[in-house]
């Protein structure tokens, strides 16, 4: 069992315990919620755009979140819930090993902290802004990620019609 399969193990397991943000539930499918979570996505996608030019740092927030709710949508459609951003991002890499999911995987490390190997990710961005005192991101950084949001959001959107 690899790392990835043996973190979703661990998710559900967080799941069944209950609470608020206690890791991965199985639920029935439901594209109705899938659906709402992309209009969320394609809010926050708008939302970082309207941020872009004064509030960088909610722009950031924005990009995050929109990536954040396309993985939701991606799991009310298989038929999972979570409340945990790492038990998310876990849980649809696992869907892509087991090939449920037909997205490349260097998607997932758009989103997925990757600071310490020197990458700059849409989760470290968030936290970094969020939780610190900067308000203005450097602006090659906020293209980029701008950019990673929006393809990250379309191409969540493409795969989502290949699941039943």
């Amino acid at each position: 069992m690899n790392r990835v399969e043996k973190k979703f193990r661990w998710c559900l397991k967080k799941g069944e315990q209950g609470g608020k943000h206690r890791g991965l539930r199985k639920i029935t499918p439901n594209k109705e919620e899938s659906n709402e979570y992309i209009k969320k996505a394609l809010h926050n996608l708008d939302a970082m755009v309207d941020f872009s030019e004064r509030y960088s740092d909610w722009s950031i927030s924005a990009a995050f979140y929109a990536m954040y709710h396309s993985l939701l949508a991606v799991l009310y459609k298989l038929g999972y819930e979570s409340r945990n951003q790492e038990c998310t991002i876990n849980a649809v890499e696992y869907f892509i090993d087991k090939g449920i999911l037909d997205i490349d995987k260097s998607l997932i490390e758009m989103v997925r902290s990757a600071k310490e190997i020197g990458l700059w990710d849409a989760k470290t961005l968030r936290e970094d802004f969020q939780y610190g005192t900067e308000t203005e991101a450097e602006e090659t950084v906020l293209k980029d990620l701008m950019d990673n949001a929006k393809e990250f959001v379309e191409r969540i959107q493409v795969a989502l019609k290949g699941i039943g």
